[in-house]
């Protein structure tokens, strides 16, 4: 990938669609927020955040504060509908709480689908806010099935029922939690191929090398997840630690910026501190300008990066 493309948004591989869709570097997790979802949204969006993550998982995600947070946003004219990237799940019963789940966990599975889309478009539900010109109607720009079910015949069977939602109620479908063969299993049998997949990017999976390579094939968009906190070794490490000090920012920030040097990946950043939101983002622009002027330094960071995490050279 040339320099000069790298930490730009990254576009949606989305033929079903006739616009272009596009993903900043950081999209904003928002897991385990509880009731200062609403406020951290808003200071997110504030702050230089054009895409927010969520889901209909009570256990885990409050959808319905995200939504609080992003109208707030919409109605003090921060942001537009049209230019904000709001992705959601669809969360099976075992990963729900037994008491709080957005569908009845009795019901037939494509039932269960369908509660949960449902729910997730009335929450997404912006039309007293949008300004005129912007978009009114209720959508999903990507909706993940947050992880495989216990078979591919049941997955398959949640996939092609997100499948008729594309591409009104839904602009585009993506899996977590998956590994290689599941998503290749995926892609190869889906009408409506993943435009991402949303992964931890840890050592236990060797960094998802293999599957960061085929999304990378097949134009599928790597979503990083739990990138600091399952990664203090990374975070410490050396090669972390020199471009911090070359790009004086935080050793969190460089790692950041080492995996979104990867290319055709997207981080998702969840901190809860304005300062960090801002440091964050600085420090992309940061390295952006020094990957643009130092093309052979930035190489051979990224060299010694890809060697660390164990990635053969591309």
């Amino acid at each position: 990938m040339a320099t000069s493309a790298l930490f730009e948004k990254l576009a949606l591989h989305a033929p079903h669609l006739s616009g272009k869709q596009l993903i900043p570097a950081f999209i904003y997790g928002t897991a385990w927020k509880k009731e200062a979802t609403t406020e951290l949204v808003y200071q997110a969006i504030c702050n230089g955040f054009e895409a927010i993550d969520t889901a209909a998982q009570p256990k885990h995600y409050r959808e319905d504060l995200v939504a609080a947070g992003v109208s707030r946003a919409i109605k003090d004219g921060k942001i537009k509908r049209s230019n904000l990237y709001l992705q959601t799940k669809y969360t099976s019963v075992a990963g729900q709480d037994p008491g709080n789940m957005p569908y009845d966990p009795s019901s037939p599975v494509v039932d269960q689908v369908n509660a949960s889309v449902i729910s997730s478009l009335q929450n997404f539900n912006f039309a007293n806010v949008v300004k005129e010109g912007d978009k009114a109607e209720p959508y999903i720009d990507t909706l993940v099935l947050h992880s495989p079910m216990q078979t591919l015949n049941e997955t398959l069977e949640v996939w092609q029922t997100l499948e008729q939602y594309v591409p009104n109620e839904i602009r585009n479908l993506g899996l977590s939690n998956c590994n290689l063969f599941t998503l290749m299993d995926l892609y190869e049998r889906s009408t409506i191929k993943p435009s991402v997949v949303q992964n931890r990017f840890y050592p236990n999976t060797k960094y998802d090398i293999g599957v960061r390579q085929f999304c990378k094939e097949k134009n599928i968009i790597y979503q990083s997840f739990w990138t600091l906190s399952a990664n203090p070794t990374l975070v410490w490490s050396n090669e972390a630690g020199a471009l911090a000090n070359q790009l004086d920012i935080s050793p969190q920030s460089a790692l950041y910026c080492l995996v979104l040097g990867l290319g055709n990946t997207t981080v998702l950043n969840g901190t809860k501190k304005i300062q960090h939101m801002q440091e964050d983002w600085a420090a992309v622009q940061k390295a952006k300008a020094y990957a643009e002027s130092h093309p052979a330094q930035w190489e051979k960071t990224m060299a010694d990066f890809r060697k660390l995490i164990g990635q053969p050279k591309p």
